[in-house]
């Protein structure tokens, strides 16, 4: 069935839709990691939304989001926002083929720090 995607792109579609499959309704946070850049998205997928999102593409990141320090200030920044939002309780993290280590996991943990309960 998935014969023509890569390994990386099926273990991100089966994760991504074991998490849907065990969190219906809530708000998915999900994270994209590059070379340079980390970003991150409230998602609503019964509304087909994004609520709120933060990147070190933004000009309050500029030349600051390649490494784990960087990846702490956007889940920060990301957590004030989604505060904001009024999306504290009711999210989970999706972070797709990424393993949780490094960035991600820097990511992650200063989103709970900031008040949001993954």
């Amino acid at each position: 069935m998935l014969k023509h995607l890569s390994t990386d792109e099926r273990r991100k579609l089966s994760n991504r839709g074991a998490l849907k499959r065990k969190n219906p309704g809530k708000i998915r946070l999900s994270v994209f990691r590059s070379g340079r850049h980390i970003e991150i998205q409230a998602i609503d997928d019964v509304a087909g939304r994004t609520i709120c999102a933060a990147s070190s593409k933004e000009k309050a990141f500029k030349g600051k989001g390649w490494n784990v320090a960087g990846a702490e200030m956007v889940g920060k920044s990301f957590a004030e926002r989604a505060v904001k939002a009024k999306i504290e309780k009711n999210c989970y993290f999706d972070r797709g083929a990424y393993r949780y280590h490094g960035r991600v996991k820097a990511l992650c943990e200063a989103i709970r720090a900031g008040g949001i309960n993954i």
